[in-house]
């Protein structure tokens, strides 16, 4: 890895935890490049989406869609049983 890029990882997480700060702990987690929505109703999650959108639009920031998997009502996330 070249030398200048040796903080890219810290400084991304920085990033994310500042633009998703309102939502962290509320309807959001994240870890570096690893983002899960979650909400408490199926009903909610549709609005809870929808302000993750907005967030990511408006800080320009792009996802993979090959790597997006939307409406689990389960599943592992660093190494934790979400439900």
């Amino acid at each position: 890895m070249p030398s200048r890029l040796k903080n890219a990882g810290a400084t991304y997480q920085r990033l994310v935890n500042r633009i998703f700060a309102r939502q962290i702990g509320r309807n959001m987690e994240v870890y570096v490049d690893d983002m899960l929505t979650k909400s408490t109703t199926a009903e909610r999650h549709s609005e809870d989406l929808k302000e993750t959108f907005h967030v990511l639009r408006r800080y320009k920031m792009k996802l993979n869609p090959s790597k997006c998997v939307f409406g689990v009502p389960s599943g592992r996330f660093l190494g934790f049983q979400v439900h």
